[in-house]
């Protein structure tokens, strides 16, 4: 069975720190119920998408993402 090929975000625009003001590409990596996508999704190392939940969980306590979408 092959391997399915799935998009990859970090390698379209990779990235050296996360930054939880960078909204943008914050609001990029979550689902429409504002929920942080999965490493198979973003493509993330286990070290990046853990520097992402902790810029997300930052920029969220800071009000600047939503905790959930209505």
């Amino acid at each position: 069975m092959d391997k399915v090929e799935r998009p990859n975000l970090h390698k379209k625009a990779p990235v050296e720190h996360i930054d939880y003001k960078d909204i943008t590409r914050l609001g990029a990596l979550v689902n429409p119920h504002a929920r942080i996508l999965n490493r198979r999704r973003t493509g993330f190392s286990a070290k990046a998408q853990r520097e992402l939940g902790t810029a997300m969980k930052r920029a969220r306590f800071m009000a600047l993402m939503p905790y959930i979408q209505h």
